[in-house]
């Protein structure tokens, strides 16, 4: 058997004898062009954004996803093949140097270049030196990834994701994954996609169910959440949500995530709106530092107009305003914009409605708080407040969107819920839910956010389709 000594010099021997290709250090685009010093055998992999082949130079842009930037990459016409095309795959190694234009630190000094995969350029949808249109590339769900809109979309969107995990995990949250399929309503509106086999849907619908109870895509996991808040103190989920509602509209998505908490021990509105406000604030930082250039792609090319940059350096640095919704609606009634719904003290705030309000108080986010016992779901604590009587509920409305966040405390006294259940015709089917008011419940409330709509205000995309991933289920773009 090796010593230690002796297996070290056999494993440096056995590295020696390998082709060179095989002992390049490999580096991600953002690697090579954030290094400080030159190095020698590097090998990045990625796609070619342009080629340019003059007399005794040859120069590529390659791009592997990993930042905004393209590395270039510079080689001698020998290298050059019919296949080293705009949107071909190649793998490139050679010495990384010190470049001498000021808009990069470092560039490839190419020794190979081999095409991993070519790609037709006249079939291709994306063309060279071209800024497609959003709604040109949602024409391509399969390959818009590639374009710098999407690939900026998609970088901030995993930074986003991992600043509301770091913000709540920093926070002593616990994740917890809710279930996607459920037998529970949370929103009461009715707008559930009901879950069949395919057998089912052929059958009659007197066949007994695969749960044998209805069984839904989840609109939220609230409900579960609050199971879990009863062990936990401080709970969180961050998942898909689904609701079937038949809108082609700007606003509206039948898949989208959530992000949603709940808090024990709580008793105060303004706790649940603050931890609202910190997680808005902290994540958007998160991404305006981790992500300045994808950012600025938005706002300077995608929504110019939208003034998003100036909004959100608002939005940062001041308190987030509060109302009542009686205030709220006193605002709308004194307006002097006509609205295309009246608005009147117990009715629903429609987006005209929460956009005029968040204009009306200086462009900032606006919480409006207590809203009418009958507008809200069943959960939300009753603020004996008579003879309006509302509940302890809360919506945050920002500029150009309208509503981002909901929340509010939770009915926690048995008697109030058992009784507004009754009256709903609901006592059987959330017995469950009751059992949470027997054994142990303490004053809690919870909020959740609509994560597409969150990314929808801070880039100033117009489209909720844009800042999707894959644009399921709109127009024709299905995979």
């Amino acid at each position: 058997m090796l010593g230690a000594r002796g297996g070290w010099q056999a494993l440096r021997r056995c590295s020696s004898s390998l082709p060179r290709a095989q002992r390049a250090v490999r580096l991600r685009v953002r690697e090579a062009l954030g290094a400080r010093e030159p190095a020698g055998d590097v090998k990045v992999q990625g796609w070619v954004r342009s080629v340019r082949s003059q007399k005794e130079v040859l120069f590529l842009h390659i791009n592997d996803g990993s930042c905004l930037e393209n590395l270039q990459v510079v080689a001698d016409p020998s290298l050059e093949n019919r296949d080293l095309t705009f949107g071909s795959a190649v793998e490139v190694q050679g010495k990384l140097v010190k470049s001498p234009h000021r808009m990069q630190n470092t560039e490839l000094k190419a020794e190979t270049i081999r095409v991993v995969g070519p790609c037709d350029t006249w079939s291709f949808p994306l063309k060279l030196k071209k800024r497609h249109p959003l709604e040109y590339v949602r024409q391509f769900p399969h390959l818009r990834c590639r374009s710098n809109t999407l690939g900026s979309l998609l970088r901030i969107r995993s930074e986003a994701t991992a600043a509301i995990h770091s913000f709540f995990q920093e926070n002593g949250y616990v994740h917890i994954h809710t279930p996607i399929i459920t037998s529970n309503d949370c929103e009461g509106a009715g707008e559930l996609f009901q879950i069949e086999t395919s057998n089912e849907a052929k059958e009659s619908a007197e066949k007994t169910h695969f749960f044998n109870v209805p069984a839904f895509l989840t609109v939220s996991g609230q409900l579960h959440l609050e199971v879990m808040a009863g062990a936990f103190t401080h709970v969180f989920t961050f998942g898909p949500t689904f609701r079937a509602e038949n809108s082609q509209s700007r606003r509206h998505l039948a898949e989208f995530y959530m992000v949603e908490a709940e808090l024990s021990f709580t008793e105060s509105l303004q706790d649940i709106m603050q931890v609202m406000e910190d997680l808005f604030k902290t994540a958007t930082n998160t991404v305006l530092s981790k992500c300045p250039r994808d950012v600025e792609l938005f706002h300077k090319y995608i929504a110019p107009a939208q003034k998003t940059k100036d909004r959100l350096e608002q939005m940062l640095k001041n308190k987030f305003v509060t109302i009542s919704y009686n205030e709220a609606v006193e605002i709308l009634k004194q307006a002097s914009q006509t609205f295309t719904f009246k608005p009147e003290w117990g009715c629903d705030l429609q987006t005209e409605h929460e956009k005029y309000l968040v204009k009306h108080c200086g462009e900032v986010p606006v919480f409006v708080i207590n809203y009418p016992y009958d507008l809200k779901p069943f959960y939300m604590r009753d603020n004996e407040d008579g003879p309006q009587h509302t509940v302890a509920a809360v919506d945050l409305l920002v500029p150009g969107i309208g509503e981002l966040c909901g929340g509010s405390l939770r009915e926690e006294r048995l008697p109030f819920l058992e009784s507004r259940l009754q009256r709903l015709g609901l006592a059987d089917a959330y017995q469950w839910y009751l059992d949470l008011r027997k054994f142990g419940s303490v004053p809690h409330g919870g909020f959740g956010m609509g994560f597409e709509r969150y990314l929808q205000y801070i880039l100033g995309v117009d489209n909720i389709k844009d800042v999707i991933p894959f644009p399921r289920f709109s127009h024709s773009c299905l995979l």
